[in-house]
């Protein structure tokens, strides 16, 4: 689909800046679409569409269901959402089109009743470091604003509460404090730095000064004076000396504002009688140690700002330190054979060549053991401190000059990382670093100062690190902590806050902080968030069309987001909501199912209508809601092979010292509400332990104690729904593996041999047997310099990707081009001779996969359909039956009938004796699994704890669990 960068318009502008929500707009839209009661969808082709028709009311909640590749996402994103987004574009001026980007016609004859389109996608919300819960939602920036204005400062040296003074203030305190007592003002200008400050002292002799206070020393200014440049100094001007009375005043005030001006905005009093030294400022500043803050601004508590950012981290919160156990895994290996990682092999260049300096020097060699190797030589090796040898490296085209044994190498894998302009260097010196807190924040991000403004006595980051229902709770009462100064400045914006936060509850996000990093939301989390926030923006006249947003919601919220689409709906927008979610689907307005099948088996109306309309018709939709048709619940558990792997000790992010047992050879289903810890004891925790152990992954896990039962397994794989390939050339053929099987079988039939070509012909990647026009792709871009480019077939190839003898070589009356054209289902009926081809594309067809084509592009294949191809290639494998698979929420995007063929696919992994374990949501999984896991109670810091595990009819019994209480009702 295509994509539309930030846009705006002045007939309507989202509070988050179009920053979490693609938005497409149109005056002509508005004007045409108000008196209609009906979005009218006519001759919808998009993808695999048949000519759809459809009239979709408006103002009311839709839901559009169907199996998946059915045609759900290209009726809603690539017709009704890519036509709203083209007639904004339309608004625009050629000139500004430029700089948007792509924008592709949708293929359909006509839309009408369209109303501005804004699309809330399963898309995570970014892979910016720097991007925070709280800055997608824009509740942070409140909080700036609520800190900056209202907060108040303390001392980070004595904790005391800063004060600010007027100059009329300072004035009548040093009239009463000094009182006929004689003193010298004093202005600040060199506070704790280093350096000679010759020029500075010239700079104070030609403004007239004589005298300056250095190091709490008075001295005379001289000619050419200067102080040691590799100390730290303070420095202040003395700019008068006076003892305080009643006709000295006029001369006190000139001097206290020379001083202010002198000392930007710090003034100090020093009493030449007792040696007693006063500070005052125009700033904040605390009293006792003489330390002052900058006015704050909301540009103070950010974190992306050189003004609020910590200095040690910039602001992430986190730095790489090398870790020593990924240079020396084994201390117990030499040099020889490679015990110091990033050294590599024993090789002649300059390295090595001081390595056997240093090893002659400190009597060690090269088949030494890491562990026996003199403390002193590791010592330098590492960190350095030697000054005899300098060496060269060269890496591609760089080139620096390091001295191994004086810079060490530790020192070197840093600068490597932090200044090389090659990211190959710089993620080669990324593998020895590991993710530590910045040790100056400790996460916070923040400078030092900002951390000492608070209000109700916490500080930004506090309110940032708590839950957000502790942080709704605690500002509803922070108030009553106020002064009436305070009530009054911040009575607006804690109503914004509160206001937002509301939402965000609201759609069952209560387990979130405000600092937890937006790249660690689910595409579910960050879906619910822009909902949220579209929900806080109250636009109205909009059609919303949103993708799954119930992705990883316990059935136990489901309500709570049901309620925040239908409050959309009611304050006048029309929501059309892509789902397979049960309780979703029944709460709807209006439903669309789209099928029958899937791929070129799907794309029509099957049936339309309201929820009860619905569910009178005999549609495979209709009869899984409607109870007709249902998933039985197996007559006996798999108890396993009684062997068990057990994870002791987990305590990783909200983990209360978890205790995990899986028995394996079983079907095991790890469930709880959202937020409670599924993924950071599974996917955190147990699978990096688990690549640790099998393929000494460098990824390492969430703290833990221990864990046994590793020998009873030999592998471990994680299936997800990323995608199989991120170009159009990858394919299920190339995925799978099959592709190079059925090159083969080209290359051996008598025309290819005769021709002299082998599999590398059949290839539509590399040159020789591909069509060079368009280098194998089938399709050319057409570049269309203000418009967008133009996608069209090949003129050479007509699309079929490989030249004209290529094509003659045919296998079965069959090209290459044909075979990749073939569905699954055409395809393992025309190679059912051939066994090497036919176990793989069977196992293609076993996972309900047969309607796509073997060279249908990665890139149009949607989550479900990935996830299934990367089924498909484990189950064609060979195995040892002690695999342990990992599979997190697998049922997103999956129709009853799609979970169905899921659920027969996984079974057969267990069936030969393999372990899988499912992170699900979804009660139809949960009820079929052999061992149920059950973490929470609640989410966040409320939960982390297993609430009970056994066989689903153990987990129903048990009050305490949310899971079992809906699980109750599915089992009844």
């Amino acid at each position: 689909m295509a994509k539309a960068k930030t846009q705006t318009a002045p007939e309507i502008a989202p509070s988050n800046g179009s920053s979490s929500a693609e938005i497409a707009l149109s005056n002509n839209q508005i004007a045409e679409s108000s008196n209609q009661q009906f979005i009218e969808v006519v001759g919808a082709r998009a993808h695999n569409l048949r000519n759809v028709d459809v009239r979709i009311p408006r103002n009311r909640l839709v839901v559009i269901t169907g199996v998946s590749g059915s045609g759900k996402s290209s009726l809603a994103f690539d017709t009704i959402y890519a036509e709203g987004q083209r007639r904004f574009m339309e608004t625009l001026s050629s000139y500004a089109r430029q700089f948007i980007g792509e924008m592709e016609r949708p293929d359909v004859e006509q839309i009408t009743g369209l109303s501005p389109v804004i699309s809330i996608e399963q898309k995570t919300t970014g892979r910016n470091p720097r991007s925070t819960v709280g800055t997608v939602t824009e509740v942070y920036d409140f909080l700036r604003l609520l800190f900056a204005r209202a907060g108040e400062a303390y001392s980070y040296v004595t904790g005391k509460k800063m004060v600010k003074y007027t100059e009329e203030q300072i004035l009548q305190s040093i009239s009463e404090r000094f009182a006929n007592r004689k003193i010298a003002l004093l202005a600040p200008v060199v506070r704790s730095r280093k350096g000679h400050y010759r020029e500075l002292f010239e700079q104070i002799r030609k403004q007239g000064y004589t005298r300056v206070r250095v190091d709490s020393e008075l001295l005379e200014i001289t000619p050419g004076m200067q102080v040691d440049r590799y100390k730290i100094h303070d420095i202040e001007v003395v700019v008068d000396r006076l003892k305080i009375g009643d006709d000295r005043a006029d001369r006190l005030a000139e001097s206290v504002r020379m001083s202010l001006r002198l000392g930007d905005g710090l003034l100090q009093i020093l009493d030449l009688e007792d040696d007693i030294l006063a500070n005052y400022s125009r700033n904040l500043m605390c009293e006792d140690s003489g330390i002052s803050y900058d006015e704050p601004s909301p540009n103070t508590f950010s974190f992306n700002s050189p003004y609020g950012m910590c200095p040690h981290c910039k602001g992430l919160g986190e730095v790489h330190e090398v870790d020593m156990a990924r240079v020396i895994p084994d201390n117990t290996k030499s040099i020889n054979e490679v015990g110091i990682v990033p050294l590599g092999e024993v090789r002649e260049n300059t390295m090595f060549k001081q390595l056997r300096e240093l090893a002659k020097k400190y009597k060690f060699s090269f088949t030494t053991p890491i562990n026996e190797i003199p403390d002193a030589a590791l010592q330098t090796l590492l960190h350095g401190g030697d000054e005899d040898l300098k060496i060269e490296m060269t890496w591609g085209s760089e080139e620096w000059t390091y001295n191994l044994a004086y810079d060490g190498l530790i020192n070197m894998l840093k600068r490597w990382y932090a200044d090389t302009t090659s990211e190959k260097v710089r993620q080669w010196a990324e593998d020895f670093m590991t993710v530590a807190d910045c040790p100056e924040c400790h996460g916070t991000r923040l400078k030092k100062e900002s951390l000492w403004f608070k209000i109700g006595e916490k500080n930004i980051a506090e309110l940032s690190e708590m839950d957000l229902t502790e942080l709704y709770a605690t500002l509803e009462n922070v108030e009553s902590q106020m002064s009436e100064r305070q009530r009054a400045i911040a009575k607006d914006v804690l109503k914004e806050i509160r206001f937002r936060l509301k939402f965000l509850l609201q759609v069952g996000l209560d387990y979130l902080a405000l600092n937890r990093s937006a790249r660690t939301l689910s595409g579910g989390e960050s879906q619910r968030i822009r909902l949220a926030t579209q929900i806080g923006s109250q636009l109205t006249g909009i059609t919303y069309i949103l993708d799954e947003p119930s992705i990883g919601l316990h059935q136990r919220d489901n309500h709570r987001l049901i309620e925040a689409l239908k409050n959309l709906r009611d304050i006048g927008n029309t929501v059309i909501v892509v789902e397979h979610d049960r309780d979703i689907m029944l709460e709807s307005d209006y439903l669309i199912d789209l099928g029958p099948g899937a791929g070129k088996h799907g794309g029509h109306i099957v049936d339309i209508g309201t929820p009860a309309d619905f569910l009178k018709n005999p549609t495979k939709t209709s009869d899984y809601l409607a109870g007709r048709t249902h998933l039985d619940v197996p007559k006996a558990r798999r108890k396993g092979n009684g062997k068990w792997l057990e994870l002791e000790g987990a305590t990783g992010h909200n983990l209360k010292n978890v205790t995990l047992r899986l028995p394996l050879g079983t079907f095991i289903c790890v469930t709880g509400v959202s937020g409670s810890g599924k993924s950071s004891l599974i996917n955190e925790t147990l699978y990096p332990i688990l690549q640790q152990h099998f393929y000494s992954s460098l990824k390492r896990p969430l703290t833990y104690q221990k864990i046994s039962g590793l020998e009873h397994l030999d592998k471990v794989i994680e299936i997800d729904q990323s995608p199989i390939g991120r170009t159009p050339r990858s394919n299920p053929a190339t995925y799978t593996n099959v592709f190079g099987d059925i090159r083969k079988l080209f290359a051996d039939t008598p025309e290819a041999k005769i021709r002299g070509y082998n599999s590398g012909r059949f290839s539509f990647n590399v040159k020789g047997g591909r069509c060079e026009v368009c280098e194998g792709a089938g399709l050319r871009t057409i570049e269309m310099n203000f418009l967008p480019d133009v996608q069209v077939h090949c003129e050479r190839c007509q699309g079929r990707r490989y030249n004209r003898e290529t094509l003659e070589v045919l296998y079965k009356g069959k090209s290459i081009s044909d075979v990749l054209d073939m569905t699954i289902n055409e395809a393992a009926e025309f190679f059912e001779p051939i066994p090497a081809i036919y176990r793989k594309i069977k196992t293609l067809q076993d996972v309900g996969l047969g309607y796509i084509t073997l060279g249908q592009q990665a890139t149009t294949l949607s989550g479900g359909e990935a996830q299934r191809v990367k089924l498909a290639e484990e189950l064609s494998k060979k195995d040892t039956g002690r695999t342990i698979y990992i599979l997190d929420e697998p049922t997103t995007g999956l129709h009853f009938e799609d979970i169905r063929q899921l659920l027969a696919v996984l079974n057969r992994l267990v069936e030969k004796g393999n372990t899988v374990v499912v992170i699900e949501h979804n009660l139809d999984v949960i009820k079929m699994a052999d061992h149920v896991v059950d973490i929470g109670p609640e989410g966040g810091a409320r939960g982390g704890t297993i609430v009970c595990a056994g066989t689903p009819e153990e987990v129903a019994k048990v009050e305490a669990s949310w899971t079992g209480q809906f699980l109750k009702n599915e089992l009844a």
